[in-house]
């Protein structure tokens, strides 16, 4: 009988962000993210224990990697020493530059010993209720993400919202339960929310992707190689402090912020 291996995968856990909407619980200092809402565990304790849960025999867990600023290197820390059986490297990025250049810098730490893995990639700041379920659509997504797909998590939607951005999916659903992506949408109006509710067709976007780390390098070069390109730069001549690394400031400072 053919054993086929294990599919390697990497956590990323994006962990930037000021938290400013539950000010003054939580500020520049302490973001939302390190606070605990619930339970004993903060947010952020939670995001990457729930992502270090998806082991099974066709899936293989590296090291997680944190994307953290500087400024929250020893709260992360602390937290992360407060977690049995969690490994990480924290990736601290001197100066926040949004999603793109983080998810950047995890996908080019993830290939640089020659491996090609598929990044599990999640905000940190995130509650989850149905961990069961959490855990089957992600173990699906790897699935499909390791043939070559990018695969975005869509929330199902029980009411107009108009702080979310929508998914619209296309077509039936695959052998895994996907579904192709028609467009994204931005925060619609109510009016829009509603129609997109009653369609049937539309999803929350739950800000999660998974995918392989050259997928994703790929996909850059080709519609953005200008924050490849000046991420690559700053990674060159990162330092390993471990479990720190730093990219170098001064270039890092100068990827566009998207």
């Amino acid at each position: 009988m053919h054993n086929t291996p294990p599919i390697a995968v990497i956590p990323v856990i994006l962990c930037g962000g000021s938290g400013s909407r539950l000010w003054p619980l939580s500020r520049a200092g302490f973001p939302k993210q390190f606070l605990v809402l619930s339970g004993s565990m903060s947010l952020f304790q939670q995001a990457i224990s729930r992502v270090n849960a998806l082991e099974s025999p066709g899936i293989k867990l590296g090291e997680s990697l944190v994307v953290t600023g500087e400024e929250h290197r020893f709260i992360a820390l602390d937290q992360l020493r407060e977690i049995k059986d969690v490994k990480a490297s924290l990736l601290l990025e001197p100066s926040a530059r949004n999603t793109a250049p983080a998810l950047t810098f995890a996908a080019l730490q993830a290939i640089k010993n020659g491996d090609d893995p598929v990044l599990v990639v999640t905000p940190a700041d995130q509650t989850v209720q149905d961990a069961t379920a959490f855990a089957d659509a992600l173990q699906r997504s790897i699935n499909v993400a390791a043939t070559g797909s990018i695969v975005i998590l869509g929330i199902e939607a029980d009411k107009p919202e108009t702080g979310y951005g929508y998914i619209k999916r296309q077509g039936t659903a695959g052998r895994l339960g996907e579904y192709s992506v028609a467009q994204f949408t931005e925060k619609p109006d109510i009016e829009t929310a509603t129609a997109y509710l009653e369609a049937g067709k539309y999803s929350w976007n739950g800000g999660m992707f998974v995918m392989r780390a050259s997928v994703w390098l790929k996909g850059l070069k080709q519609f953005r190689s200008d924050i490849l390109d000046a991420t690559e730069k700053a990674c060159a001549f990162q330092t390993l402090d471990y479990p720190f690394v730093r990219p170098d400031e001064k270039v890092y400072g100068n990827i566009p912020s998207d």
